[in-house]
């Protein structure tokens, strides 16, 4: 006989565990209520003789608390059942120990790995992870239901966050940085009023992120159009003191050059604020703020000129990149870029270009910015364009009681994501088991994502004024409840999902790039949409669909399943599934296809959605990264790619990583010869149809080309 054990593994069955157990509440009862040892082998006996191949663990002891009552032995009865629950406090007692101890010997690779903002080394930040690892151990034990729990060992489903879930704060959001600056705002318990210029209007803006970044998880995100207003009141005031002051002493076109060299003199300060700061700052979570700065110019916008010299100087200034501690340029990961292309500036001739093309140098040489197509999400935004949050998700659309669309002071209440693949090996092919699975699993999700909501429900404001009483988020009473921002559609919640690749391909044999894996693919999406978006209905609560970006629940789910169902081709052999709606890396297919196959999944996944390619270094390129940018405005929402350069992690050097005579990749700055330590790119002759390629005269290694 097997036995089935509460965290759902199977094991052998063994007399020796239950004879043992009803001899220890035997010792702990009086001589009259004992039960003689041929009674506890034939109550053992009577278990066996059921004949079963295999029984609950729980069933087995109700069974045995039955026949001590049936035999009454009601006080050994109680002492059992004592000890049996007893046995349940332990198996519920802290399981933190090895996390914490494996934390500080630094040799907890998942959670030192998990956040690249986090810095697992340094005493504070520690302090932070410590207390996250207490809180997963709650959320686990106390927190979740226990088949929510189960769930997430189980890689049914992720539960994201969890080290933060014993506290009422929240995922990603919006800054209201435009009623922050306008109407100013309060840090502790000090006012701080609106800036009057662009230099004190960056710092306090890099302060309001601080503080906000502190009471929260997941990202920040900025839309820095409200940075103009700021650098034209620098420069009225600069106009004001050089006519008060040279009034009829100097002519008129000296006196605006002299404005203009203060005011670009004030930008570059201003900027170089903000991108130091970030890197600078560390929130009281001992990390650096999850920053994103939205880069768009629109149309309409009173300040447009300024700021377009502000996304210039940005631009200009990730392009050259922040000195590490040996003095060498490297590019920061913070603040990310997320540029947007409109009419004006999508390389067709539009006053703009000129910042677009910078872009494009920015990210043949410092991956960022992403790029946002202003056309494409005003199709799929009710005519909309506005940021995504730090973790690249969406909200989705909501108007005011005005009819007037609002975005900023918006947040993300949570993510619980599912695990596509593992339902595809159960259902071995067949569809009607397949979507029997995803109807359970996706019940599971929602209950899942009720339980973050609900654990937000009832916060004061003072939990966090930053957020709700001073601007960021709201401005609400002391001692007011944040529910009405949880509620009709104010603030979303996200299902997400990993591995449409691997999932189409256990169901149909094929990737999603052939029709067949096409056709399936789409329909799974559609009712993961469906799903979201009944659950909208019937809650009033903004639910999305979003394709997270989280490269290590990649391999989480992917290690789980291996584990469990071995390895399997094309699925669990390689180690990790694909994000979301993603095209597998191995896949031959060109960028502007995968850009192209991939928009289609956009729309359905709107709630969450980017479509990235790596392609080789392109410094010397630039036309043909310029070709990739125009077709991102015409054919995708979001997309961003990534061009490999060499990298040296021990000193930070950014160039080309030489192959010394022993054919050896050695760096030229420091030595480092680690190849651990450093990322490589391929070397070619500048043809990118040849899938290999020699180094030297020996050494050839395989590579994975997409082709332009």
């Amino acid at each position: 006989m097997k036995v089935i054990k509460r965290d759902g593994r199977i094991a052998e069955y063994d007399r020796n565990k239950i004879v043992s157990a009803i001899r220890k509440a035997n010792v702990e009862v009086e001589d009259f209520d004992k039960l003689p040892e041929e009674k506890i082998e034939a109550i053992v006996g009577s278990i066996e003789g059921l004949g079963r191949d295999t029984m609950l663990v729980e069933d087995i002891q109700d069974l045995i608390e039955q026949k001590l009552m049936a035999e009454g032995k009601f006080v050994l009865a109680k002492t059992y059942i004592i000890y049996r629950y007893t046995r349940e406090l332990v198996r519920k007692a802290n399981t933190t120990d090895d996390s914490i101890m494996s934390l500080i010997h630094n040799n907890n690779k998942y959670v030192m790995e998990e956040n690249s903002n986090k810095n697992a080394v340094i005493a504070s930040t520690q302090r932070d992870l410590i207390a996250g690892e207490v809180s997963k151990d709650l959320t686990k034990r106390l927190l979740l239901p226990e088949k929510i729990s189960k769930a997430h060992e189980e890689g049914i489903l992720h539960f994201h966050d969890a080290d933060y879930f014993l506290q009422s704060i929240f995922n990603c959001c919006l800054i209201n940085i435009g009623d922050m600056l306008e109407n100013g705002t309060v840090m502790n318990s000090k006012l701080i009023e609106s800036p009057k210029s662009f230099q004190v209007a960056c710092t306090v803006m890099t302060q309001i992120i601080s503080a906000v970044a502190s009471s929260q998880y997941g990202g920040q995100s900025v839309d820095v159009k409200h940075l103009g207003k700021y650098l034209r009141k620098s420069r009225d005031k600069y106009k004001k003191h050089y006519e008060e002051k040279y009034k009829d002493k100097i002519d008129s076109e000296l006196m605006e050059q002299f404005i203009e060299d203060r005011v670009k003199d004030e930008l570059k300060s201003g900027v170089q604020t903000i991108q130091y700061q970030i890197n600078t700052l560390m929130t009281t979570n001992g990390q650096s703020p999850f920053v994103t700065l939205f880069l768009n110019l629109e149309e309409n916008d009173a300040y447009i000129e300024e700021n377009a010299m502000i996304i210039e100087e940005i631009l200009r200034q990730r392009l050259e990149g922040i000195k590490n501690e040996k003095g060498v340029y490297v590019t920061p990961a913070f603040p990310k870029l997320v540029y947007v292309l409109d009419e004006h500036n999508c390389l067709k001739g539009g006053n703009y270009d000129y910042i677009t093309k910078l872009a494009v140098r920015c990210s043949a040489k410092r991956m960022y910015p992403d790029y946002i197509s202003a056309k494409k999400m005003r199709e799929n935004y009710e005519g909309n364009v506005f940021s995504p949050m730090g973790c690249r998700s969406f909200l989705s659309t909501w108007k005011d009681e005005e009819g007037n669309y609002k975005f900023e002071g918006r947040f993300n209440q949570g993510v619980v994501s599912l695990n596509l693949p593992q339902i595809g090996i159960i259902a071995e092919g067949d569809e009607e088991k397949f979507w029997q699975i995803l109807e359970e699993r996706l019940s599971l999700c929602f209950e899942a994502l009720m339980c973050r909501h609900r654990a937000l429900e009832g916060t004061i404001s003072d939990v966090s004024p930053i957020h709700w009483q001073y601007g960021a988020i709201a401005r609400l009473k002391k001692g007011e409840t944040i529910d009405k921002l949880l509620h009709d559609g104010y603030s979303t919640i996200s299902l997400g999902y990993i591995g449409l690749y691997e999932v189409t391909k256990l169901m149909t044999g094929v990737s999603q790039t052939e029709p067949e894996g096409t056709e399936f693919a789409k329909r799974l999406m559609n009712r993961l949409r469906r799903a979201a978006d009944t659950w909208k209905e019937e809650t009033g609560i903004g639910f999305g669909l979003y394709g997270t970006p989280a490269e290590s629940l990649c391999y989480r789910f992917a290690e789980i399943d291996k584990k469990k169902f071995g390895s399997i081709k094309d699925v669990t052999d390689k180690g990790y599934y694909t994000n979301s709606y993603h095209v597998d890396v191995r896949e031959k297919i060109d960028a502007l296809a995968k850009f192209d196959f991939e928009s289609q999944f956009q729309v359905i996944s709107s709630g969450g959605a980017i479509s990235y390619v790596e392609i080789p270094n392109m410094r010397n390129n630039l036309e043909a990264l310029e070709e990739i940018v125009k077709y991102i405005y015409d054919d995708i929402q979001y997309a961003e790619f990534n061009t490999k350069s060499d990298y040296c992690h021990v000193c930070g050097f950014d160039g080309e990583i030489i192959i010394n005579d022993k054919l050896e990749w050695e760096c030229p700055q420091c030595g480092n010869k680690d190849h651990s330590k450093m990322n490589v790119t391929r070397r070619t002759c500048g043809y990118l149809g040849e899938n290999f390629w020699n180094v030297g005269k020996t050494r050839e290694i395989n590579a994975r080309v997409i082709h332009l």
